[in-house]
């Protein structure tokens, strides 16, 4: 049974920070990408980060130069280091695993950023 366990989202001031993790378990496929997409309400879900497994990152254009994505490779865990946080970062963020040929999505962690 696939499970992506998702943590760190809460409620920050503009210009705090949070980290979130995703963990990724029973598997079948090998990773070809692990990120994160959030989607606020009334809009569609955006691309946060992504990170492909032959080493490549791509950003959305609001995040780049605040957010940071990593991976354990060996854990399968993705991480995002939220700097500089604004209240348009606020959203639902969701944690996706892909392989081939099937995408995975958790369940979404809330980001509340207070003005």
């Amino acid at each position: 049974q696939v499970r992506l366990v998702e943590s760190g989202g809460g409620l920050v001031q503009t210009g705090g920070s949070l980290r979130l993790s995703c963990a990724a378990s029973g598997l079948f496929f090998s990773i070809s990408a692990m990120g994160w997409y959030r989607q606020a309400p009334g809009e569609q879900r955006e691309l946060v980060a992504r990170s492909t497994s032959d080493g490549n990152t791509n950003y959305g254009g609001s995040v780049k130069g605040r957010f940071t994505i990593s991976r354990d490779r060996r854990k399968n865990t993705v991480y995002l280091q939220m700097n500089n946080l604004k209240p348009e970062d606020t959203a639902v963020y969701y944690c996706n695993v892909v392989t081939h040929p099937i995408d995975y999505w958790g369940q979404g962690t809330q980001v509340t950023v207070s003005s």
